[in-house]
């Protein structure tokens, strides 16, 4: 029986930016960096909830060749890989207000929703980031 999802993973070609966007822009913490030798265990985590971790996973080896690694920083590029990732925040107008000021590229201005206010971004590589501020109080 599934219990939980502890690490989700986006593709980055460069984990030192990622690492810059991801925690010094978006106020995400490093919850590991390991080098493993064959490659870079970089993950980051929301600040309070250390359960659940990103993966910043850098394009290539060990799992695709370079051709494959090029077609993927090609797709990406496009904002058209699939990484996703949805945060919940308690204001969504000022989280987009801090993000605006940090110069992040904005696919979406805050929107009222049905289930409460939300707005996009994308990072520097072309996965899309979600932010919402649910109407609700139990999140999940």
């Amino acid at each position: 029986m599934l219990k939980s999802i502890q690490i989700s993973s986006i593709y980055v070609p460069d984990q030192d930016q990622a690492l810059d966007f991801y925690v010094g822009k978006l106020g995400l913490e490093v919850h590991t960096d390991v080098d493993l030798g064959f490659m870079r265990w970089l993950t980051v985590c929301v600040p309070g909830d250390r359960s659940r971790e990103i993966l910043l996973e850098k394009i290539g080896g060990p799992y695709m060749d370079a051709k494959t690694a090029d077609q993927v920083r090609e797709v990406l590029s496009k904002g058209a890989s699939g990484g996703h990732l949805f945060f919940i925040v308690d204001d969504c107008r000022k989280m987009y207000d801090d993000l605006v000021a940090k110069r992040v590229e904005v696919t979406q201005e805050p929107t009222e929703q049905t289930y409460g206010i939300d707005f996009g971004i994308r990072d520097p590589f072309g996965n899309s980031v979600r932010f919402s501020q649910p109407t609700t109080a139990e999140v999940r």
